[in-house]
C-alpha cells in the first residue's frame, strides 16, 4: 500500500526536511550520522521474532529484511534495543503512539535533528520504508547472550608460547612498524617505518577498529567489530598470529596490562554486545574473566540495560584497567592484581563516553563524553574524577594531542565531529594552577567532521583531520597548525590529492600518525573497497610530501598504529 499522507502530515513532514531537502548531496551523509550508524556486527546474528499484539502485523520474512536494515544502519544511533544513545529511543511505548503513517513519514523525510532522510535520498526504497515503521512498533528483538563456554569455542593458540621465538627472528625495526587496518577486508597490513613496505597482511576479525600494543612491544593486539581478537608476535620471521578468542557479537576495545611487575600477562576487551568487558591471559588470550557493565546512568540512575564498553586504557600508575561504559557514562578502575577477587572503582563521568588519551604526565585520562560535550579527567594516581569540562559538540579526540602552549603551559587538545572548532584544555595543576582542567582556548579549524588530531613531542605542529566532513576539499585535506603560533591559524595540506589515485574515490583522509623518530606523519587516503585507495607520508619538519604507499592490497586502510606510539602512549 503507497503512503498517502494528508496535506497537513506532508506539509509538516518537508518543514521537518527541508534542510534535507536543501541541501540533498550534503545532508544524505552527514558526518557525525555516518561515523554513529555504521554497519553493526550484529547483522547477520540469528534473533527470534518478537510481536506485539498491539502493533502493525509483520510477516517473518519482513522481519528478517528489517531487523537487517537496523542493524545496518540504525542500531549504531538508536542502540542494540532500542532504548537511545546518539538517536532517540524507538520503544514501542513511545512508537505505537505515533502510528505507522506518521513513522513512515519521518523515516522517509527525516528531521532537522540529523535523522537521515532515507527515503528521498535513495538509501532505502518505499517499501523498507513502510517495514521498518511497522518493525520498531514492536518489541525490539533480543541479540544472544556471549559467556565463557562461548568464548571458550572460539579461542584458538595458533602458536603456543613454548613454541614462539626466544628472541627477535627478524630483522625490522620492530617500533617503527605501523598496524594499518584494511576495514572491509577484516585485515590489518603490517608496514615497515623504515622502508615503507608491507611486511605482512594479517587476517583478522571484521571492520578493525583499533590495535593495541603490549607492554614489552612484541605483541599486537588487534580487535574487529566482530569482537574477534587477534593476537601478532612481531619477533616472529614473518610477523603473524599466534593466538585468537571472541568476546562477544560486537566490540571496540582492547588492551594491555602496562603497570610494573605485569607487562605483557594479561588483556583485557570491552563488547558492545553483550555489554561487558572479558580479562584474558596475555600470552594466549585465554578468557578468565567476564564482567557485565549493565547498570545505572549517571545522571538520572536509571537502569540502562545495554551499556557498551567503548574504551579501554592501561594505567602507569597502578595495576588497573581504565573501562569507560557508554550509556551509564560510568568510567571503571579495575584492579587486575587479583583477576580472582577483582576490585572496581566506579567514577560518575558524563554520559555517552567513547574515546581519549593521558595527558603529557600519565596521570590524568581525559576522556570524550562526546553527546554531552564534555570532556572528562580522571585522576589516575588518586582514583577521582577531576573535572568535567565543557567543550565543543560531539568531541572526538582519538587519544587526544599533549604539547605545551607559550602562555597555557601544558595542552591536551581534541577536535570535534559536531563543528570546526578544536579545544584545548589545560593540564598543569602545578605551574600553572590558573588554567588546569579548563578549556583556555577554541580555535578555529577547516570544519566539523574530525576524528583525529595528533603531535609529537618533537613536533611543533598540530595536525587535525576533517575525514567525515560532508565537502570532499575539506574531507580529502588536513588541516596543521603550528602550536608555537595557533593565533596564525591553519595551513591546508592536499593529502587526498599528493596520493594521486587514478579513479574518483571518496578519498577521505584520516588519522594522522607520527613514525617512531617523531619526523613524519602518515595519513591513511580512504576510498571505497572497489577504488584505489594509499598512505601518504608526510616530512613532519617542512610539510611537504615525501612518500606514497599504493598497493593493491591496501584496500579502505584507516586507522595506523605506531609500535612505538601505541605502546609508550605518545601523543
Amino acid at each position: 500500500m503507497k503512503l498517502r499522507p494528508s496535506p497537513l502530515m506532508l506539509a509538516a513532514a518537508l518543514l521537518a526536511a527541508a534542510p534535507f531537502a536543501l541541501q540533498a548531496q550534503e545532508k544524505k551523509d552527514p558526518g557525525d550520522v555516518k561515523y554513529h550508524a555504521a554497519p553493526s556486527a550484529l547483522t547477520d546474528v540469528p534473533m527470534v521474532q518478537s510481536t506485539n499484539p498491539k502493533a502493525p502485523p509483520m510477516t517473518q520474512a519482513e522481519f528478517d529484511v528489517a531487523r537487517k536494515i537496523y542493524f545496518e544502519r540504525c542500531a549504531g544511533c538508536h542502540g542494540v534495543l532500542r532504548k537511545g544513545a546518539t538517536g532517540k529511543a524507538l520503544t514501542p511505548d513511545l512508537t505505537l503512539g505515533k502510528g505507522t503513517d506518521y513513522l513512515k513519514i519521518f523515516i522517509a523525510y527525516g528531521s532537522p535533528a540529523g535523522m537521515p532522510n532515507w527515503q528521498t535520498s535513495g538509501d532505502m526504497s518505499e517499501k523498507e520504508v513502510d517495514i521498518m515503521a511497522r518493525y520498531i512498533q514492536h518489541e525490539p528483538p533480543m541479540p544472544p547472550e556471549f559467556g565463557m563456554e562461548d568464548m571458550k569455542k572460539t579461542w584458538k593458540v595458533i602458536v603456543p608460547p613454548a613454541q614462539r621465538p626466544k628472541k627477535k627472528m627478524n630483522n625490522y625495526n620492530i617500533a617503527n612498524i605501523f598496524s594499518t587496518t584494511l576495514r572491509d577486508t577484516g585485515e590489518v597490513a603490517l608496514i615497515d617505518g623504515d622502508t615503507k613496505k608491507i611486511i605482512n597482511i594479517v587476517k583478522t576479525g571484521y571492520a578493525v577498529h583499533i590495535s593495541r600494543t603490549s607492554a614489552s612491544g612484541r605483541y599486537l593486539y588487534v580487535i574487529g567489530r566482530d569482537a574477534k581478537i587477534n593476537m601478532i608476535d612481531l619477533w616472529m620471521e614473518k610477523p603473524d598470529n599466534v593466538a585468537e578468542v571472541r568476546v562477544g557479537l560486537e566490540a571496540r576495545s582492547v588492551e594491555t596490562s602496562k603497570y610494573k611487575g605485569y607487562e605483557d600477562k594479561l588483556a583485557i576487551a570491552g563488547s558492545y554486545w553483550p555489554p561487558q568487558y572479558t580479562i584474558m591471559k596475555g600470552d594466549t588470550l585465554e578468557p578468565m574473566q567476564i564482567v557485565s557493565t549493565r547498570g545505572n546512568t549517571v545522571d538520572k540512575q536509571e537502569y540502562h540495560p545495554e551499556p557498551r564498553v567503548a574504551s579501554i586504557v592501561a594505567s602507569h600508575f597502578k595495576p588497573e584497567f581504565v573501562v569507560n561504559v557508554k550509556e551509564t557514562g560510568q568510567t571503571l578502575l579495575v584492579d587486575y592484581s587479583n583477576v580472582n577477587a577483582l576490585k572496581t572503582t566506579t567514577i560518575g563521568t558524563a554520559r555517552f563516553l567513547h574515546d581519549g588519551g593521558f595527558d603529557s604526565t600519565k596521570r590524568y585520562f581525559m576522556v570524550a563524553a562526546n553527546q554531552s560535550n564534555k570532556i572528562a579527567a580522571v585522576d589516575m594516581k588518586d582514583g577521582k574524577l577531576t573535572a568535567l569540562i565543557d567543550v565543543g559538540k560531539i568531541p572526538h579526540p582519538g587519544r587526544g594531542a599533549n604539547f605545551v602552549h607559550p602562555k597555557f603551559g601544558p595542552v591536551w587538545s581534541t577536535g570535534h565531529l559536531g563543528d570546526e572548532t578544536i579545544s584545548l584544555i589545560g593540564t598543569d595543576p602545578i605551574k600553572h594552577k590558573q588554567y588546569a582542567f579548563k578549556q583556555v582556548a577554541s580555535i578555529k579549524g577547516q570544519g566539523g567532521g574530525s576524528l583525529f588530531i595528533k603531535t609529537h613531542p618533537k613536533s611543533s605542529n598540530l595536525y587535525v583531520d576533517t575525514t567525515l566532513n560532508p565537502d570532499p576539499k575539506i574531507s580529502q585535506s588536513v588541516a596543521v597548525f603550528d602550536i608555537k603560533n595557533l593565533d596564525k591559524g591553519y595551513v591546508v595540506l592536499p593529502i587526498a590529492e599528493w596520493a594521486g589515485l587514478k579513479d574518483d574515490g571518496a578519498k577521505r583522509v584520516v588519522q594522522p600518525e607520527y613514525n617512531l623518530a617523531g619526523d613524519e606523519v602518515w595519513f591513511s587516503v580512504w576510498s571505497a573497497k572497489n577504488k584505489e585507495s594509499a598512505v601518504v607520508v608526510v616530512d613532519d619538519k617542512t610539510r611537504k610530501l615525501k612518500a606514497v604507499i599504493k598497493d593493491p592490497r591496501l584496500i579502505t586502510p584507516t586507522g595506523k598504529f605506531n609500535v612505538n606510539n601505541t605502546q609508550k602512549d605518545v601523543y
